[in-house]
């Protein structure tokens, strides 16, 4: 693989950047700047984590007289964020980001990478950072992720281990039961148990899942290594697999072929498809943002809302996530640090994961979710309507202590569309298994320049 200098990307970004400037959103803190107060440059790709400086100023007024805070959000539609990011964080001076976000399909390039040299270690912050990871019981894989050598440099708050979300209502039709601790021995561990759960189902009349792409983020983070060992391109005996795996759904009629992400995959959430699907694998926010506004209905009772229930996966995986940085030449970095400690490792029932865990963050009522502390979780009410009012800790805790956090590389989002893409043109029968793989291959050299 030919070196990648990440100076020299940069400046190619200076001026995509300041076109981006005009379509980002930028925002001051409520109070407004004055002379006397510093300011805290925010980035990020959502508003998710500006909103929750926002609610740390209104419940820290301390806070809120000394910092001004000014948001930039750029989406990532189109990678627009990645450049515009890149150079800011380049060209440092008081438009420098000083708290900054990255999401798992990118993440590696700033904790890691090309730009992880931009970084600061949460102990430079000031935070004593092996207590506070023993004492919030953070997930192994997310420290990994988030980890530069032996230093801490990005942690999340929403934690994204993914377990298998089914309907509770085919389980008792074909195994006469609804129970987590039953059917997580139905569909594993691992594949052979799946697919004979999938034979299960099919006997039936239903499918196993909607499409392949269901369990790709299982294949790819149960994965030993990534796409890149030592330097070269290297495809893990399990990814390889899924190649095997997909087929095996298609030529034998386990799932309806949809694809993820498309109008064919949200109707199978609601029973709109060819067949009924049993499951999706998934983490909290599947559940929360995907399947309960696609399950034709807002209440148990009304479309498959309340049908469902999750249990632990056929193998461990992730699937997605936020990590907050620091830039290491802030120069607000005691007010970096009190933010970032209050978002990824407070424990206490202030800080922002009990609140997010319950559904608390702005009052009684909103959406639980996984948080990447289990010492949280251990002391919250993950009860959900969704879930039969099934508490989905329970199923989500030890999904996340076994997925596994050190396969991944900085060009993945590229790499898997690239494989996605080579899988289903195998299993649509356009080509053999050898041919598919060369394929990729040449693809992935020829776009990426990574052999």
């Amino acid at each position: 693989m030919k070196r990648r200098v990440f100076s020299a990307f940069v400046v190619g970004c200076v001026l995509m950047a300041m076109v981006l400037a005009g379509c980002s959103k930028k925002s001051d803190g409520a109070s407004g700047s004055t002379g006397a107060k510093q300011v805290i440059n925010l980035w990020s790709f959502t508003d998710e984590v500006p909103k929750m400086l926002d609610k740390y100023r209104e419940l820290h007024p301390e806070f809120a007289q000394k910092y001004d805070v000014k948001t930039t959000i750029i989406a990532t539609t189109d990678g627009a964020y990645q450049p515009a990011l890149d150079a800011a964080l380049a060209g440092g001076g008081s438009g420098a980001p000083d708290i900054y976000t990255a999401e798992a399909s990118f993440v590696l390039k700033y904790t890691q990478g090309d730009a992880s040299g931009f970084a600061a270690t949460y102990a430079s912050l000031g935070i004593d950072v092996n207590k506070a990871l023993k004492e919030a019981d953070i997930a192994q894989y997310t420290i990994d992720i988030g980890s530069r050598g032996s230093d801490l440099v990005g942690l999340g708050f929403q934690a994204t281990g993914g377990a298998f979300i089914y309907r509770r209502s085919i389980a008792k039709d074909v195994w006469g039961t609804d129970d987590p601790a039953v059917i997580k021995t139905k569909i594993g561990p691992g594949w052979d148990k799946f697919f004979a759960a999938a034979a299960d189902l099919k006997a039936k009349g239903y499918g196993i899942v909607s499409s392949d792409g269901d369990i790709w983020h299982a294949v790819e983070n149960s994965s030993a290594k990534g796409w890149i060992v030592d330097g070269k391109f290297y495809i893990d005996p399990k990814r390889e697999e899924f190649l095997d795996l997909s087929k095996r759904l298609k030529d034998n009629g386990y799932h309806n072929d949809s694809q993820d992400w498309q109008d064919a995959w949200f109707a199978d959430m609601k029973d709109a498809g060819a067949k009924k699907v049993f499951g999706f694998f998934g983490p909290a926010w599947l559940i929360n943002y995907v399947m309960a506004g696609n399950s034709g209905g807002s209440k148990p009772g009304e479309g498959t809302y309340g049908d469902w229930a999750v249990c632990e996966p056929t193998v461990g995986f992730f699937w997605g996530g936020t990590w907050l940085l620091a830039n290491k030449d802030s120069k607000v970095k005691d007010g970096v640090r009190d933010f970032i400690n209050w978002v990824t490792l407070d424990y206490s029932e202030t800080g922002l994961q009990y609140y997010w865990a319950n559904g608390t963050l702005n009052g009684p009522g909103g959406t639980k979710d996984t948080v990447g502390s289990g010492t949280v979780m251990s002391k919250s009410n993950g009860a959900l309507e969704f879930l039969g009012g099934q508490n989905m800790f329970e199923a989500f805790v030890p999904a996340g202590q076994f997925a596994n956090g050190k396969n991944l590389t900085q060009y993945d989002e590229s790499i898997n569309n690239i494989y996605r893409g080579q899988v289903r043109e195998y299993t649509a029968g356009n080509k053999s298994r050898e041919k598919t793989i060369a394929d990729f291959k040449q693809q992935v050299a020829d776009n990426l320049d990574i052999r």
